[in-house]
């Protein structure tokens, strides 16, 4: 029993030896800053971003027809806005969004193509973008009606 004691004695009073230093010192004042530019940032918050509209009605158009549109994206955040990718519902329409950030009260624009060539009847296309807001997804719309190619014609 007298050796258990002594041993634990021993082991006790090495970790009390080895912790002479003191925690603080071995903390690195760059990574401090780091971290307290981070939180600044994480305190304002996320970007907010706002749209001109959030759905485009192109009306009625014939098959086979080209619209192209532009939605307005404005930054009413207080940290960048970023859009790392906008994805169509389909095939037939094509976006081109900011690949830049956004500043804080800037504007910019997401373009897209809508083409009607096989898409007879009423329409109705989304555009996801992925976001760095609170909501990280936001969808736009794009809707209309094609009218069809008379099949007729065609037929010779």
């Amino acid at each position: 029993m007298k050796k258990i004691t002594i041993i634990g004695i021993a082991l006790l009073s090495l970790g009390i030896i080895s912790c002479k230093e003191n925690a603080t010192s071995k903390v690195k004042s760059s990574n401090l800053e780091n971290a307290k530019e981070r939180d600044e940032k994480i305190n304002l918050g996320s970007a907010v971003i706002e749209f001109d509209k959030t759905e485009f009605n192109f009306g009625t158009i014939n098959e086979g027809e080209i619209i192209d549109g532009i939605f307005k994206i404005t930054n009413a955040g207080k940290v960048d806005l970023i859009i790392t990718n906008a994805k169509a519902s389909c095939g037939c329409t094509v976006p081109s969004w900011p690949k830049n950030p956004i500043k804080p009260g800037e504007s910019a624009e997401l373009k897209f193509s809508f083409n009607s060539r096989g898409k007879p009847g009423k329409n109705n296309k989304s555009i996801t973008l992925q976001t760095n807001t609170e909501n990280v997804v936001e969808t736009l719309r794009i809707k209309g009606t094609v009218i069809p190619k008379d099949k007729s014609k065609n037929q010779i």
